[in-house]
């Protein structure tokens, strides 16, 4: 784990610290509240990073998701902005089988 990770973890890990309960329930109600917001940012930042990681020269799915431990349609989806199941993509085009192919 990054050292910036972890240190996010241990801030919420550090909200179990809070002696008094109210404080601790109103500090957590905060991080709760802030959490969709601050969830739409973290995959839009790695979104980023992971086409910063693809714009490179020879750079390819399969490579930039071996560089981070992932699939390379894990790598597809993060850079198209996909997340979840595959309910919330877009459907593919239905092809006519009776179109001719030109």
């Amino acid at each position: 784990m990054t050292e910036e990770a972890r240190r996010v973890f241990e801030a919420i890990d550090a909200l179990e610290g809070i002696s008094d309960p109210k404080e601790r329930a109103l500090a957590v109600g905060e991080v709760l509240k802030a959490l969709p917001d601050r969830n739409k940012q973290l995959k839009e930042l790695r979104q980023r990073a992971v086409n910063e990681l693809l714009a490179r020269d020879g750079a390819s799915l399969r490579s930039v998701g071996a560089e981070l431990g992932i699939s390379f349609s894990t790598v597809q989806d993060i850079s198209k902005g996909y997340s979840g199941s595959g309910k919330s993509r877009p459907k593919k085009a239905a092809q006519d089988p009776n179109a001719s192919e030109a």
